[in-house]
C-alpha cells in the first residue's frame, strides 16, 4: 500500500492572492512559517522554513512551480527515534534519510473562491511512517485552516497555538 494523503480547503480569495501567499516569504510567514522563510518557492531552489514555535530549519527543495496553479516540492521525512527516545512536543523531529514530495494546486471556484489541494506522498512502508504520514496530513490542515483565517480574516491562528 502505498502512503499519501490529499487534503482541501476552499479559500475565499482569488487564486493569484493564494497563491502568493504560499510563495512570498513574507506572507507565509504570517501564517504557517511564522519563524521566517529564506526565499519565495522558486523552482530548483532549496527554501528553509522556520517554525517560531518549533526550533529548527526545514529545507524546502522546490521542484515545479507553475504560477497560480501549482508548487511541487521535497522535504525530509521524519527519522525514525532510536530505542527509548522520546519526540519533544516542541521540537521538530530529525529527518530521515530520505524526502516525500508535497504537491500544492490552486484552482478558480469563482472570481473571489480558490480550491487549495496539499497532497503528500513517499513514505516508507513502515508503522513509524505511516504514524508520520498522519502527522503531516493534520499539519497540512492545520496550515490550510490558518491559510484561510490569515487571508478572509487576517489573523494568525498559529500564535500561541503550539
Amino acid at each position: 500500500m502505498e502512503l499519501k494523503f490529499q487534503i482541501q480547503a476552499k479559500i475565499n480569495k482569488p487564486r493569484a492572492e493564494v497563491f502568493d501567499a504560499v510563495y512570498k516569504p513574507s506572507k507565509i510567514r504570517g501564517y504557517f512559517a511564522t519563524g521566517g522563510s529564506s526565499g519565495p518557492l522558486v523552482e530548483g531552489r532549496e527554501v528553509i522554513w522556520q517554525f517560531a514555535d518549533f526550533p529548527g530549519e526545514v529545507p524546502v527543495h522546490v521542484k515545479i512551480v507553475v504560477p497560480n496553479e501549482r508548487i511541487v516540492f521535497e522535504w525530509a521525512a521524519a527519522a525514525e527515534p532510536k530505542p527509548g527516545q522520546q519526540p519533544s512536543p516542541n521540537q521538530l523531529p530529525a529527518s530521515a534519510d530520505y524526502n516525500t514530495r508535497v504537491e500544492m494546486t490552486f484552482e478558480t471556484l469563482s472570481p473571489n473562491s480558490t480550491l487549495v489541494r496539499i497532497a503528500e506522498s513517499g513514505w516508507h512502508q513502515t508503522q513509524h511512517d505511516l504514524n508520520s504520514s498522519y502527522d503531516n496530513c493534520g499539519g497540512w490542515m492545520n496550515m490550510a485552516c490558518c491559510l484561510k483565517a490569515y487571508l478572509e480574516y487576517g489573523i494568525n491562528l498559529r500564535e500561541g497555538m503550539f
